[in-house]
């Protein structure tokens, strides 16, 4: 019953979220945010306007601030799909990667102040490293959903419907966790002027949650390729931890040697599993 009222819960939450009313209220708040941005860097530009803290004192702020909120309202996204499928669920960890990386290209752009090779050369290199590896975990990604074929985690649809509604459980204590972390991030911006922006601390409660639902998953099922296949997605949660931390470009190799690791566990995958246990995820 417990989790039947949990699964309840995480629909209506699910509903809300992805309903036209709110994505079109999100698109709103994140272009009134960039303009309003936009209009303080031009008065930070022309030095009419100054801040404490130097990290706003760019006139290209308001790019990283309006993507920051893309990125935040992506990780909500994630939280919603995170019961559907690990596929699913590896593929938008991934997409927020990519979208993490073009960031970092206009934030290193950000860093340009002279028009001069000397001054602009190393901004210049990873800005360009930064787009073309997004654009690689793009394609790579792209790859992954064409070749992708998926197979109940269960035999039986009673399982597999206690293990869904499991998954949602997760999810919803992952939302908690996502508001909390928010909570604390925007507590610390008031206080000290620091906006932490704590992707990595997000995605460890991610990997935590990942983890957990493949000993669940344990409780349904014994067969080594599901098993392998969970694992190695879970897996790649770590690498893109990882990549969030490292120094670039160090970063940029981490997270594109997973994109692929994720593509080569999908093919092999798909070549041994039995083609009357296949069907094609749309």
């Amino acid at each position: 019953m417990f989790l039947i009222y949990i699964e309840n819960i995480y629909e209506k939450l699910k509903l809300f979220w992805e309903s036209k009313a709110i994505q079109r209220l999100l698109s709103k708040v994140l272009v009134v945010t960039f303009l309003l941005s936009a209009v303080l860097g031009f008065f930070i530009h022309l030095g009419w306007l100054r801040f404490e803290n130097e990290s706003f004192n760019n006139s290209f702020f308001a790019i990283d601030i309006s993507f920051t909120m893309l990125l935040i309202a992506e990780l909500m996204s994630l939280i919603f799909i995170l019961p559907k499928s690990v596929a699913k669920s590896v593929g938008k960890q991934f997409e927020l990667l990519s979208l993490i990386y073009i960031r970092s290209a206009f934030k290193e752009f950000s860093h340009i102040h002279k028009m001069q090779w000397s001054e602009m050369g190393e901004s210049v290199y990873y800005m360009f490293a930064y787009a073309f590896t997004a654009i690689a975990i793009f394609t790579i990604m792209g790859f992954v959903y064409k070749y992708q074929k998926h197979s109940k985690i269960c035999d039986f649809e009673r399982d597999q419907s206690r293990f869904i509604r499991n998954k949602k459980f997760i999810a919803v204590l992952l939302l908690f966790a996502f508001i909390g972390i928010g909570i604390y991030d925007i507590k610390s911006f008031i206080e000290t002027g620091v906006y932490l922006r704590s992707f990595h601390v997000f995605y460890e409660a991610l990997i935590f949650s990942d983890i957990l639902i493949l000993l669940i998953a344990l409780r349904y099922t014994l067969d080594y390729y599901k098993i392998f296949r969970y694992s190695a997605f879970v897996l790649a949660t770590i690498f893109i931890r990882i990549s969030l931390t490292v120094e670039k470009p160090y970063n940029l190799i981490t997270g594109l040697v997973a994109a692929i690791f994720v593509l080569v566990v999908t093919i092999t995958y798909n070549y041994f599993l039995p083609v009357e246990k296949v069907k094609r995820s749309f």
